[in-house]
């Protein structure tokens, strides 16, 4: 594995984070109203246990590419980027990954079938000509694609575990258990009014940090029922009866600005109890560490 990081920082092997580099859902919002949180669509960044893993290929994926290559200086660099689902703001980054056209890389990539066709066709099929100039066999990295079966597996040594979501198409979330801690990464999942133990629930039980679809206020819940994505009220219910550590409001609206966000925040913070809520900000950077025992 790669000692290269996307900061200048000499990061002790032992240490975990993860950074957040798209935190936006449904399509790319640049502007002055997007500054703070950010406008690129999901990608989040995890170093942890020698590995380095990367959630989701939306539009931020391509400035984490940016500055690995910048890090890596020509140096190989060891990369699983892991697909909750494929459709376009989960995938639209991967043809303008850095690392995928330089040939000392390798890149796995993890999830499961595509929206109708298997995974490695969907990804393909976003840069056939006529919609992209190159094709995915002609990027010059070590390219492996796998369709996972199984909802656990392994990266390296982390311990990895995958659930259904509720979204159209199959849409999955992961947990990894870290030596720094649990991280649960659900970016699309419609959780309902009175869903209470229910299966996404029961997986993120106990874990320290939770990046979960909080898209609508209540108000917009109530017109956009069915559209697969989470109500905040009930997101923030079914964290605190999970025992979330940590969560992070994710997979911000396109409509929502940063003031608006900033209200969802504030009003989730006052229904969260002892529960720590931050919603996920574009470039910030977020440190696990185990609290020592007695």
């Amino acid at each position: 594995m790669t000692n290269a990081q996307p900061t200048k920082q000499n990061t002790p092997a032992s240490e975990v984070w993860l950074k957040f580099w798209g935190v936006r859902g449904s399509i790319p919002t640049p502007g002055a109203g997007t500054v703070r949180y950010g406008g690129n669509t999901s990608c989040v960044e995890l170093s942890a246990d020698g590995e380095h893993i990367i959630f989701d290929a939306g539009s931020g994926l391509r400035t984490l590419g940016l500055a690995l290559a910048a890090e890596a200086v020509g140096q190989p660099l060891s990369l699983t980027l892991l697909l909750t689902h494929t459709h376009w703001d989960h995938i639209q980054g991967f043809p303008f990954f850095v690392p995928a056209y330089q040939p000392q890389n390798h890149i796995r990539v993890l999830g499961y079938e595509g929206a109708r066709r298997e995974l490695q066709d969907t990804l393909a099929g976003q840069m056939e000509s006529p919609y992209f100039p190159v094709a995915l066999a002609q990027m010059p990295g070590n390219i492996v694609i796998e369709e996972l079966k199984e909802t656990s597996f392994s990266v390296g040594r982390l311990a990895v575990r995958a659930v259904r979501t509720k979204h159209p198409g199959v849409t999955m979330g992961y947990r990894i258990e870290t030596s720094s801690g649990s991280i649960c990464y659900i970016p699309d999942h419609e959780s309902t009014p009175g869903e209470r133990s229910g299966e996404v629930g029961e997986f993120i039980k106990g874990a320290d940090i939770v990046l979960l679809d909080a898209q609508y206020t209540a108000d917009e819940y109530v017109m956009k029922k069915g559209w697969g994505h989470g109500c905040l009220d009930d997101v923030v219910r079914i964290a605190r009866e999970a025992g979330v550590k940590r969560l992070f409001l994710f997979h911000h609206d396109p409509a929502h600005d940063d003031t608006f966000v900033d209200a969802m925040l504030a009003h989730a913070r006052e229904l969260a109890g002892p529960m720590l809520v931050d919603a996920a900000r574009e470039g910030e950077r977020v440190m696990l560490s185990r609290s020592p025992v007695g």
